[in-house]
This record gives C-alpha cells, sequence and structure tokens, in this order.
C-alpha cells in the first residue's frame, strides 16, 4: 500500500475555542445520587400505582367524556381566548413600553399608571367588573368630539360573556407584556440608538428596524411563558358562563354528578395543551439562545475591554 501521505499535514478548518459554559462537565456519581433516584422513583411508582388501583377516580368514565363534542368545543374555545387575548396584548403591550419609556413624563406616568393598576389587582376580579361595566356606563355614544355627529352604543348587549372575557385577559395580559417587552428594549445598548439617530432615522423607523429585531432574544422566551400562563388562565372565564373548556365539563358533571373525572378530563386537556406548547418554546429558547451567544477569536479577546457587558440605559423610543 503507498506510503507517501504518512506524514502528510491535513489542512482543516480553524475550530473556534468553546466558551466556559459550552463545554461538557463530568460529575463523578455519589452514593446520595443513587438515592435521590431510588426515592423519586419509588414516589412516581407509589402514585401511578394509586392512580391505577383506585377506583374512585373512574377512569373509564374518564375516558368515554374525553373526545365528547361539549368537551371538544370548550377545549376550541380555549385556544381561541388565548389566541386573540394574547395577540391583542402583544400589540398593547408594545404601545405602553414605547410609553413607559418616553422622557415625557404625562406619557410614561399614563403608562406607569395602567401597569400598575392591572397587575395589582387580580384576573378574576376585573373578569367581573368588565362582565358588570353597564352597570356604570349602560350606554356611550361613539362619534366627533365637539359636533353632533355620534352614535349611541348600547354596552349591555355588546359587553357578552365572550367579550368580556376577552377585553379582561387582554387588558390584564398587556400590563406584563409591557413589562417583558421594556425589558428587551433595556437590553438594546445605547450605541445602537445613537448609531440609528445618526443616520437620520425616524422614532418609529428605528424602532421597527434596530430596535425591535435586537430584542426579540430576550422577549420571545418570556413570552412563550405567558402563552402558556394564558391558556391556564382562561379556565377564569367559566365564572362569566363562557363555554371553555373548564365551563364545559362543569356543565357535564351538573348533569352527571361525576364530577371528579370531569375534572380529570380538563385537567389531561390542559395537561396536553401545555405540552404542546413548551415544545415549539424550548425550540425558540434554543433558537435564540445559539443567537446571542458571543465568540471571542484569540485576537478579539486581547483587545481591552474584549468580552465585557456593554452598558445600556433608557432610551426614549418617541
Amino acid at each position: 500500500m503507498p506510503t507517501d501521505l504518512i506524514g502528510t499535514k491535513t489542512r482543516s478548518r480553524p475550530v473556534p475555542p468553546l466558551l466556559a459554559e459550552e463545554k461538557k462537565r463530568i460529575t463523578p456519581k455519589r452514593p446520595r445520587d443513587y438515592v435521590a433516584w431510588l426515592v423519586a422513583i419509588a414516589i412516581v411508582t407509589g402514585l401511578v400505582w394509586t392512580a391505577v388501583t383506585n377506583e374512585n377516580y373512574r377512569w373509564p368514565v374518564v375516558f368515554s367524556y374525553f373526545t365528547t363534542q361539549t368537551i371538544l368545543n370548550g377545549l376550541l374555545v380555549t385556544l381561541l381566548l388565548t389566541v386573540a387575548s394574547m395577540a391583542l396584548a402583544t400589540v398593547l403591550g408594545l404601545l405602553l413600553a414605547v410609553m413607559r419609556m418616553s422622557h415625557q413624563r404625562p406619557i410614561s406616568g399614563l403608562a406607569q399608571l395602567y401597569i400598575t393598576f392591572f397587575r395589582g389587582t387580580p384576573v378574576l376580579v376585573q373578569l367581573i367588573f368588565w362582565f358588570n361595566i353597564a352597570a356604570l356606563y349602560p350606554h356611550l355614544s361613539v362619534g366627533i368630539p365637539f359636533t353632533d355627529i355620534s352614535t349611541p352604543v348600547n354596552v349591555n348587549a355588546i359587553m357578552t360573556p365572550m367579550t368580556a372575557a376577552i377585553v379582561g385577559l387582554t387588558l390584564n395580559q398587556a400590563a406584563y407584556m409591557s413589562e417583558i417587552i421594556r425589558g428587551g428594549f433595556a437590553s438594546v445598548s445605547r450605541g445602537q440608538h445613537e448609531a440609528a439617530e445618526s443616520l437620520g432615522m425616524s422614532g418609529f423607523t428605528k424602532l421597527r428596524h434596530v430596535i425591535i429585531p435586537q430584542t426579540m432574544p430576550a422577549i420571545i422566551p418570556a413570552t412563550g411563558n405567558q402563552v402558556i400562563g394564558m391558556l391556564k388562565e382562561t379556565s377564569l372565564v367559566s365564572v362569566l358562563g363562557v363555554a371553555d373548556l373548564l365551563q364545559s365539563a362543569q356543565a357535564i358533571y351538573a348533569r352527571t354528578y361525576q364530577t371528579i373525572p370531569l375534572l380529570i378530563v380538563a385537567s389531561l386537556w390542559y395537561l396536553i395543551m401545555t405540552l404542546a406548547l413548551s415544545v415549539p418554546q424550548s425550540m425558540i429558547e434554543r433558537r435564540f439562545s445559539r443567537s446571542t451567544r458571543t465568540r471571542l477569536t484569540p485576537a478579539a479577546a486581547a483587545e481591552p475591554g474584549a468580552g465585557q457587558p456593554v452598558p445600556t440605559t433608557r432610551e426614549s423610543l418617541l
């Protein structure tokens, strides 16, 4: 066999150095690790055995109601409430975040007042309040100020249980989304603002082309958690009579007196939807965590201040 290739140098691409958090750590197993595994397995086995052998769970009843039309209709209403409320809350939260970071005190003060109120009161109280808002304002007029052009609005007819649920969930969630978005804005360095302003960009153009794309790695993972939380918070609208998943289960066990099996059905559907949302959330988090990692070459690492965090300041977006 030819041996001319022995000892020759092969060219390869330079491999960038691994960051400290990317290096695999080898931890030796200790006796307490095995004990922890045994305790965890024993607990899970005991819970599964109890659930399987206890006839009071009535698993045949659970499986018989799991895919009934009433439950599936309630499931669709729950998903509709989650999507509609999160979409509207994200838009409103973006507006509140921009107002909150304004240097104009009246604008930032109004946003802070909104956030304080809706974060400081329970969601259930807000839902009931909006459902009974017609007691305060039974009739409203929509029109052009200082003119006779107006249209009367019957608030009692408009504020149906479904409308009250979407309004209440949206306004409450917008307060939390505004803080998430504001945290993403704060992660953008001051130099990015100055660079956009030096190019003559307006406030809206700077926000759309410079600020928002750089805040996505900080905003999207937290928004995924809010979506999952919103999915479970929709169960509160059952007090308004909205036929969501929980209300559908309640309507069935109010007629059949199968309370525990129907609550298990609702819990299993909530668990399935939460797990289904957790998978894309984890993928998105890994995607954006990779995009935000910084790899320093030996030459760049030798520069003064390399690898140091960039100080951020509050910049007005208006």
